[in-house]
């Protein structure tokens, strides 16, 4: 992810965040300090393109935390987000490869958060080794 991809992002953030799921719309600048932190030096999240020919065809954004529970790394797929005519062609699939072959190192527990109804995301997160959790999340917000 580049700066230049900035708007361009942000319109499919818009798409992805279009859900009953999200608590609360965000605004467009925290979209764009999204992106912002996402090619700066924050450490604690990573953005990533996926293109053809130039084209963009979807986005991820990749937090990282640590799990006491795990004893390591936690990356968190915050969001993964293809344009309607880029789905099927394997490019998630492709991108929980390279997560794995990037982290494969180190002790992570990889961790996303997807609405049941999704079944095609589902498909595609079970079949990169993902299962569902047997808990509620929570959440607070100040």
């Amino acid at each position: 992810m580049q700066l230049k991809d900035m708007e361009e992002v942000v319109g499919m953030m818009r798409v992805f965040y279009d859900s009953p799921a999200v608590i609360h719309a965000a605004p467009d600048e925290i979209l764009r300090q999204d992106v912002k932190d996402c090619v700066g030096d924050c450490p604690y999240i990573e953005g990533y393109i996926f293109e053809e020919n130039d084209r963009i065809l979807g986005y991820s954004m990749v937090a990282k935390s640590y799990s006491t529970e795990y004893g390591g790394i936690c990356v968190w797929v915050e969001d993964l987000y293809m344009k309607e005519e880029a789905r099927g062609l394997g490019i998630g699939t492709a991108f929980f490869s390279f997560l794995d072959e990037k982290y494969k190192d180190q002790a992570v527990r990889f961790r996303l958060e997807v609405e049941e109804e999704n079944e095609r995301a589902v498909a595609v997160y079970k079949k990169a080794g993902y299962h569902p959790l047997p808990y509620m999340q929570m959440t607070k917000e100040q």
